[in-house]
């Protein structure tokens, strides 16, 4: 049975969300939305330069505002940014009305993924230390998502395809 419901990708940033979410838009023939690329696109700056110009906190309001309204619309797949889910009213959101999918990695492949990325305005100023409690904060949060995928030994095909099956079967 098909679902209408939206699938919501949640995760670490450097999870895959937005490539994963992608890939399965055209598996399953449904509209892709990245919010990340959303609020790009909507405030003609790249995520690290709202950062920068602005702040975290005026990200973390117009993350919020964006957000809700793509949750709004149906039968889509959404990548959230990795900070998203952490937001009680976007996780409640999320819960009561879509399929979240958690994808998962070890703490080592996800540094290694954020590392000096200056896409990743939020991990390129914390320590070593720092990022592994936002790792283990942040997934205690996830957690919380209606399925959980252990990434680490799959391909990407194999990722898409766990994904596939859940929603077609939700």
């Amino acid at each position: 049975m098909k679902s209408y419901k939206n699938l919501v990708l949640i995760g670490m940033m450097g999870s895959g969300k937005s490539t994963i979410g992608f890939l399965l838009s055209k598996k399953i023939n449904l509209e892709f939305i990245d919010i990340d690329n959303y609020i790009e696109n909507e405030e003609g700056m790249k995520i690290h330069e709202i950062f920068e110009k602005k702040g975290e906190k005026y990200f973390r309001k117009i993350e919020l505002n964006k957000t809700l309204k793509i949750l709004d619309k149906k039968n889509i797949i959404i990548s959230l940014g990795g900070g998203g889910f952490i937001n009680d009213i976007v996780r409640k959101k999320i819960l009561s009305n879509h399929v979240s999918v958690w994808l998962n990695w070890n703490t080592i492949t996800i540094k290694k993924r954020i590392k000096n990325s200056k896409k990743r305005p939020l991990a390129i100023k914390l320590t070593e230390s720092q990022i592994n409690k936002m790792i283990l904060e942040r997934s205690k949060k996830y957690s919380l998502a209606k399925y959980k995928i252990d990434c680490e030994n799959l391909s990407k095909d194999e990722i898409v395809k766990k994904i596939k099956n859940l929603y077609e079967n939700y």
